[in-house]
């Protein structure tokens, strides 16, 4: 007994507390220094997350058949997470625009600024390269269905559709893709400026995280966010476990796949209900929830992983 808990006391200090204190800044600064976080979100969403986006995908060093793995693994978790926030919200007989939120909550996880690093830390770069494109895979529907979701709860469908076009990170996407596509060696004098905006990416969205917790506020339902919380920590983990066996996945692609989809949720649904408009005190204090009570699963989640 004495020994498991000095293992997943290790586990938490050493993989997961790095990300905490860097919110906690990110907290304090809110706190103290009156700093807005619509405007560092708005930096992040215009300027780092396409220059992250696109630096992942040409410099990965996954193969295609991999690759495309990952990519299918992800999009049954996403499903799957989208289904039970679906039968949840009619059960709770949520309205249209909270359904969208509870959506958004439920299937964008924290697969970047949370993930990548706490899978560098817990499984070495081997798992990182893997998790890098489950991230991908997550930003290009972060930045797509994740802005439909957003924005239908308060337009127009196809209103919200043209909103995705306006989201720079889609075209750091696809200027990937046709790079790799044609086998476009990019050039050094761009490719390092990219590396260092995409290096600022995930601690600048970790102290995006840490302001936007400093601005939660009790949620008119709580009953609502420790539903989409519970989907998010317990239920998805556990149909990724099976997913990911569905799909073949082994060794550090196993690790990194069921540690990317046992992420709480994803930072960017802040920054997408801040600027497309949504019910953003629940998708706030659902971010806040989740990411407070995930060290609780993510440490047994990690040590039965590294055994893997």
């Amino acid at each position: 007994m004495v020994e498991s808990a000095r293992l997943l006391l290790g586990i938490f200090v050493s993989d997961l507390l790095p990300v905490f204190v860097i919110a906690a800044v990110g907290f304090s600064l809110a706190r103290y220094s009156a700093i807005d976080p619509r405007m560092v979100s708005r930096l992040t969403f215009h300027a780092l997350a396409p220059a992250l986006v696109f630096h992942v995908l040409v410099t990965s060093q996954v193969e295609g058949g991999e690759f495309l793995q990952m990519v299918a693994y992800y999009a049954l978790v996403a499903a799957s997470a989208g289904i039970m926030g679906y039968v949840a919200a009619r059960t709770l007989r949520l309205n249209r625009g909270e359904t969208s939120a509870f959506l958004l909550v439920v299937v964008c996880s924290n697969s970047g600024n949370y993930g990548l690093p706490v899978a560098l830390l817990a499984f070495g770069r081997e798992a990182l390269a893997y998790a890098s494109v489950y991230f991908v895979a997550s930003s290009i529907f972060s930045y797509t269905g994740g802005v439909l979701l957003a924005a239908s709860g308060e337009k127009h469908v196809l209103e919200a559709m043209r909103g995705v076009l306006k989201v720079p990170a889609v075209y750091g996407a696809v200027a990937a893709a046709l790079a790799l596509a044609f086998d476009v060696s990019v050039p050094e004098p761009v490719l390092r400026p990219l590396a260092l905006l995409s290096d600022a990416a995930l601690p600048l969205m970790i102290l995006v995280l840490g302001m936007q917790l400093e601005r939660t506020t009790w949620p008119d339902r709580p009953g609502v966010v420790a539903v989409a919380v519970a989907i998010s920590l317990v239920a998805t983990p556990l149909v990724a476990f099976g997913l990911a066996r569905v799909v073949g996945l082994s060794g550090p692609a196993l690790q990194a796949g069921v540690l990317q989809a046992s992420m709480p949720t994803a930072v960017i649904t802040t920054i997408l209900a801040l600027e497309f408009g949504g019910a953003i005190n629940f998708v706030t204090s659902a971010v806040c929830a989740a990411t407070l009570l995930s060290p609780f699963t993510l440490t047994w989640i990690i040590a039965y992983l590294q055994r893997v």
